[in-house]
């Protein structure tokens, strides 16, 4: 484990995304709640906040971090049959937020492939990264558009 205890104390925040494309009468059964196992993007985003929580028990050699902040958005586009999450992960310590971010995005994108793989086991969870990062020694990083 990499040694940060000398590491200034500063706020840190990073953003990340990826989408889960499906069919579309899977995502009409999301938007509409008739999935019969219930609300999917609201269990979605807890299994996304709790995933944050849990990344040092999940990636080896990640520290323990105190989260002061995590959001998840999942945003239904119905154009290309998908629901794309951006999760948002804030600390105040030594080192920085992105694999908690990270892992938010993906538990919560599994989670929709989960209880949605009964009628649609072709889904594809796509485009996971790294948005931006901000705070720490190195500054803030923004992912150029694309």
């Amino acid at each position: 484990m990499v040694d940060v205890g000398e590491k200034a104390v500063t706020r840190r925040q990073a953003v990340a995304e990826g989408q889960i494309i499906m069919q579309p009468g899977t995502l009409r059964h999301i938007l509409q709640g008739t999935h019969k196992k219930g609300d999917v993007l609201g269990i979605a985003r807890i299994a996304g906040i709790m995933a944050a929580k849990k990344t040092p028990d999940l990636v080896p050699l990640c520290h323990p971090l105190a989260l002061t902040h995590v959001e998840i958005e999942l945003l239904p586009d119905e154009k290309i049959n998908a629901v794309c999450c951006v999760s948002t992960v804030e600390t105040a310590g030594q080192t920085g937020v992105e694999m908690e971010a990270l892992t938010a995005t993906q538990i919560a994108l599994l989670t929709i492939y989960d209880m949605c793989k009964a009628v649609d086991r072709g889904m594809e969870i796509t485009n996971v990264r790294v948005l931006k990062k901000s705070g720490g020694k190195s500054g803030d990083w923004c992912r150029p558009s694309d």
